[in-house]
């Protein structure tokens, strides 16, 4: 596959297009391959999906394991999360050659009549969420063939956290009884929800209490940053300044998607055999801004209010705290009840996130043009 630009801003595309977390891939590697589960904890967007492709592309797991990843952030109950997993496992399984297939295929005794097979006789995952009619027992038999399976097995479940959401309280439960059991698996937590994934793990009341390593990210090493880019930029004939690197990095603070992302659009605008210095910054931003601009434009319509003025008020400071306060009620003339209604909704809309009493406005793009309106 040949790749114009090299900042790669959705997915993993190879090691080669991966900028360092050597420690951190040695680390989790080691974790899994000696028989622990992990929870995997940082803000999103600061790499985790990235670094767990990087930790399969490893030859010590590529070649001796089985991995799935399966994001569940969209999902509302158990039923979307047996779905979800379900289609994840099948879909990795499919290149690999019919007797790996099969033998998920077989055991999937509660949807078989369901899977359909093209005319190559390829399974294909034609289900919807609403064919998984008992999800207890569609589970039990995902668990089966993880046990059952060629190889041993990881699992990667992304943005786990949102299980505690779930309207079948006893989910937790559920998994932990099915985990506990597995000898062929081993499994990694991945959550961008620091505070719920710490209380999940952590509290003694909890199903998942003690039964996983656990593991932080935090920014890339900004010197490792430097050499990365600068490696890209002049491997595809061109340049950059260290200067432009360090301000891109400091002011997305080091968090991996906008810096990619800013990356990738100054690469973009930089003529080959030309040198990206640090005036194409805010010409960058702000291309990136407009590319974005009607969606933006259509999120803040369709919030309420109430909502909209909390938002803003929150945007406006950048890092916001003590938000029920008099000072801050004041100056954004708000009442209590208003903020506490607003930010309950704008949280569960993933338009802010809270971290320690702070919050701020979770898009950093949105942000910027938020405050150009």
């Amino acid at each position: 596959m040949a790749v114009v630009n090299p900042f790669i801003t959705q997915g993993y595309l190879s090691p080669r297009y991966f900028c360092d977390r050597v420690e951190e891939t040695k680390y989790l590697t080691d974790l899994v391959i000696n028989g622990n589960n992990v929870a995997l904890i940082s803000p999103r967007r600061l790499g985790k999906t990235g670094l767990i492709c990087h930790c399969f592309e490893q030859q010590r797991i590529k070649d001796n394991y089985h991995t799935f990843i399966v994001d569940i952030y969209a999902t509302k109950n158990l039923q979307e999360l047996v779905f979800y997993l379900g289609k994840s496992i099948l879909g990795t399984l499919k290149p690999q050659g019919r007797k790996v297939w099969e033998r998920f295929v077989n055991a999937l005794s509660s949807l078989r009549s369901s899977i359909s097979f093209d005319i190559n006789g390829m399974p294909e995952w034609g289900l919807s969420v609403g064919d998984v009619k008992v999800p207890q027992t569609t589970l039990e038999e995902i668990f089966m063939y993880l046990e059952q399976a060629d190889k041993p097995c990881i699992v990667a479940i992304d943005e786990f956290q949102v299980i505690a959401d779930y309207p079948e309280k006893n989910t937790e439960a559920i998994l932990r009884t099915h985990i506990q059991r597995c000898k062929n698996t081993r499994f990694i937590y991945a959550g961008s929800q620091r505070h719920m994934m710490a209380e999940m793990f952590v509290s003694p009341s909890r199903p998942f209490y003690q039964s996983t390593s656990m593991m932080s990210l935090a920014p890339i090493n900004i010197d490792h940053y430097i050499e990365f880019a600068q490696g890209l930029f002049r491997e595809y004939g061109k340049d950059i300044e260290q200067e432009t690197i360090i301000e891109v990095y400091q002011r997305y603070e080091g968090v991996t998607w906008y810096v990619q992302t800013i990356l990738n659009t100054l690469f973009a605008i930089t003529e080959p055999g030309g040198k990206c210095l640090t005036e194409l910054i805010e010409t960058a931003i702000q291309q990136v801004i407009t590319q974005q601009s009607f969606t933006y434009s259509a999120l803040l319509y369709q919030l309420p209010s109430k909502q909209k003025e909390v938002l803003i008020a929150i945007c406006k400071e950048g890092k916001a705290t003590n938000i029920t306060a008099r000072p801050f009620l004041q100056h954004y003339h708000l009442t209590a009840s208003t903020v506490q209604g607003a930010v309950k909704g704008l949280l569960e809309k993933d338009f802010i996130t809270q971290d320690l009493g702070t919050y701020s406005v979770y898009d950093k793009f949105f942000a910027m043009w938020l405050m150009q309106q």
